[in-house]
């Protein structure tokens, strides 16, 4: 992951947050302490209090740093029109935004345990639902809720849940990214198809009022 995929606030506080996830990802989020953490930077557990009072502020910050770039696209959703090219577009950046933040993620999947009283992975599910919402033709139905819905676990399963398969890790996100967008256009497509349906009958209405008229 590149350094640019995250905003940076400072070298010492970004040099902690990268050195912390990769003992939390070696050891375990409960076994690594905030003195080894301090050791392994080499630096004094005071210097490191100056930035982090815990390990939960430094996961928080961490989480807070690295899904920026996915509230940036929730926000950027909302303000586009619900056409099929700016929700192929919104597959897109997301998926691109997943995996900027894949490193954590994983990390928060594989410590779910140790981490159950932080909410990082119920905020993670907001995202999504407010995500498929958006995805979401006006009165959709079941069938096209569940399509759009799929569409983003699918993303998720692109960078997170598919180790077994032996792929690079990009061409399975593009991969999923394929199937995603297959599935947004489903949905969409059905939602125009059934409104030119109701359309249409409407219009075969009027002659047949007109006549009894």
């Amino acid at each position: 992951m590149s350094s640019s995929a995250r905003p940076r606030r400072s070298d010492t506080r970004q040099r902690i947050q990268d050195v912390a996830l990769e003992m939390f990802a070696e050891r375990g989020y409960e076994k690594t302490s905030l003195r080894e953490i301090a050791e392994r930077l080499e630096v004094t557990k005071a210097a490191l209090y100056y930035h982090f009072r815990t390990k939960e502020d430094i996961l928080i910050g961490l989480f807070d740093d690295l899904t920026g770039p996915l509230d940036a696209v929730v926000d950027w959703a909302r303000d586009q029109p619900r056409t099929l090219e700016s929700k192929r577009e919104v597959m897109a950046r997301y998926s691109a935004a997943l995996r900027d933040a894949a490193p954590l993620f994983r990390f928060l999947q594989e410590n779910q345990a140790s981490l159950r009283e932080l909410r990082t992975g119920v905020d993670i599910k907001e995202r999504m639902m407010v995500l498929a919402d958006l995805m979401e033709p006006d009165d959709a139905t079941l069938t096209d809720r569940m399509r759009c819905t799929s569409a983003l676990f699918t993303l998720h399963a692109g960078v997170f849940a598919l180790r077994d398969i032996d792929a690079d890790p990009e061409e399975k996100r593009l991969s999923a990214l394929e199937v995603a967008t297959e599935l947004i256009t489903a949905a969409h497509e059905a939602h125009e198809a059934h409104a030119g349906r109701a359309a249409h009958a409407g219009h075969a209405e009027e002659p047949r009022a007109a006549h009894h008229a």
